[in-house]
C-alpha cells in the first residue's frame, strides 16, 4: 500500500477487534445468496473458488450467503446452501479452510426465510409470525414466480423450534471452521417479519409493541451465544427494507430504532450489521441520522454498515464520522473481488454488471475469470 493511500483511507485499512477476532482491515464481503449449492444444500467447488477469491483480494472478513439452519421450514430458495446436517458441515469446511489459508476470516449467515420462502425441498408449506402473505412477487432470478405463498401462523412450539434450530446451526458452523455466525434478522425474512408491524399481527408476547416484536430476535441471540460460548463471534443483521417491500420504514422511526438496537446490544452480540439502500442517507424523514448512526447511538457493540459504499471515500468518511466501525460491500464486491487491493494500489474499480445476477442468481464461471 502506498503512503498516500494509507493516509487517505487510514480507517478502512486499520485493523479492528470484533469479539475474540482481530480483522486486518474493516472491509467485509456482504452476504449475498447466490444459489450455487447442490440440491441438498452442500457447498460446491465454485463456491470454494468464489469465497477464496475475495480472501485473496484482500477483504478482512467475509459474510457468507444465507444458509438455512434446519431441515424443516427455513430454506428459502432451491440450491441454497444449508448448515443443517453433517454433510453441510463437511462441505463448508473446505471453504473455511481455503479462506483461512488466503488470509481472511469468514462468518456464516444463518437465515430462516419465513414468508419469503419460494423454494424448499423439505416442506411444501411455509411459516411466518401471522397469516399474512409477503408483499410483491417471488424473485425470478431465485427461480420463483407469482405471489408468495400464504404462510401458516407459527405456534409457540414453532417459535421455540426456530430458536433451537439457530442454536444448533451455530454449533455446526463452529464445527465447520467458521469464525462466527451472523443471525439474519433483516430483509423481510422470518426474524425481520416479527419486527414488521403489518407482518406481525400476533396478540401474544411476540406481537404488538416493539418490545414484544423484538423478543424472538433476543431469544435467538441468547440461544446462539449459549450454544457456541464466548470464543466465537455472534452478530446480527438488521434492516428496514425487504426483498418483498423495498421501501419499508419502521413505523416508530427513531423510537423503534432505540428499542431494537438497545435491546440487541444487551444480549452478548459482537456486532450489529445494518443495511440500507444507501448507508449514508437518513434513516427516516425529519432526521439526519443514518440507520448505522442510530445503531451506534443506541447500542454498545461495533456496527457494520452496508449500502452503496463501493466508493472508498464515501466509506472512509462514514467511518471517520463514527457512524460505523466497519463496512461491507455487495455489488461493489461482485464487480471487484479484489476491491481492497485495488484501493490500496490506487487502481480503478470495475463497474457492476447486473447480468452477473441473471437469469439465475448463481455464481458464474465468467465472474470468477474476470475477477481472477
Amino acid at each position: 500500500m502506498t503512503t498516500s493511500t494509507q493516509q487517505k483511507f487510514s480507517r478502512l485499512f486499520t485493523d479492528i477487534r470484533i469479539g475474540h477476532l482481530t480483522l486486518k482491515n474493516r472491509i467485509g464481503l456482504a452476504p449475498m445468496t447466490r444459489v450455487s449449492a447442490t440440491e441438498d444444500g452442500q457447498a460446491t467447488q465454485i463456491m470454494i473458488d468464489y469465497y477464496k477469491s475475495y480472501a485473496q483480494g484482500g477483504f478482512g472478513f467475509l459474510i457468507t450467503e444465507g444458509a438455512y439452519p434446519d431441515e424443516t421450514y427455513s430454506q428459502g430458495y432451491l440450491n441454497q446452501s444449508g448448515i443443517a446436517n453433517e454433510k453441510h458441515i463437511a462441505a463448508w469446511r473446505k471453504i473455511t479452510e481455503a479462506v483461512h489459508q488466503s488470509g481472511s476470516k469468514i462468518i456464516v449467515q444463518l437465515m430462516h426465510a419465513g414468508a419469503q420462502s419460494q423454494g424448499n425441498r423439505y416442506k411444501s408449506e411455509i411459516i411466518a409470525p401471522s397469516h399474512v402473505r409477503a408483499k410483491g412477487e417471488q424473485l425470478p432470478f431465485y427461480v420463483g414466480e407469482g405471489p408468495y405463498k400464504n404462510p401458516k401462523p407459527m405456534t409457540k412450539a414453532d417459535i421455540q423450534e426456530v430458536v433451537r434450530s439457530f442454536a444448533e446451526a451455530a454449533k455446526r458452523a463452529k464445527a465447520a471452521g467458521f469464525d462466527g455466525v451472523e443471525i439474519h434478522g433483516a430483509n423481510g425474512y422470518l426474524l425481520d417479519e416479527y419486527l414488521t408491524d403489518y407482518m406481525n399481527q400476533r396478540t401474544d408476547e411476540y406481537g404488538g409493541s416493539t418490545e414484544n416484536r423484538v423478543r424472538i430476535l433476543i431469544e435467538v441471540a441468547n440461544a446462539v451465544r449459549e450454544a457456541v460460548g464466548t470464543d466465537f463471534v455472534v452478530g446480527i443483521r438488521i434492516s428496514q427494507g425487504k426483498v418483498s417491500d423495498y421501501h419499508h420504514k419502521w413505523a416508530g422511526a427513531e423510537k423503534d430504532a432505540e428499542i431494537i438496537f438497545s435491546s440487541l446490544s444487551r444480549v452478548g452480540l459482537d456486532y450489529i450489521h445494518v443495511t440500507e439502500y444507501d448507508a449514508t442517507q437518513p434513516a427516516f424523514e425529519g432526521t439526519d441520522h443514518t440507520l448505522a448512526a442510530l445503531a451506534k447511538k443506541f447500542s454498545k457493540v461495533p456496527v457494520i454498515a452496508n449500502g452503496h459504499l463501493e466508493d472508498p471515500e464515501k466509506a472512509e468518511q462514514l467511518l471517520i464520522r463514527g457512524e460505523a466501525d466497519l463496512i461491507t460491500l455487495g455489488k461493489g464486491a461482485l464487480a471487484n473481488h479484489d476491491w481492497p487491493k485495488r484501493i490500496a494500489a490506487g487502481q480503478p474499480l470495475r463497474e457492476f454488471n447486473p447480468e452477473i445476477l441473471g437469469p439465475k442468481a448463481n455464481i458464474k464461471d465468467q465472474e470468477l475469470i474476470i475477477n481472477g
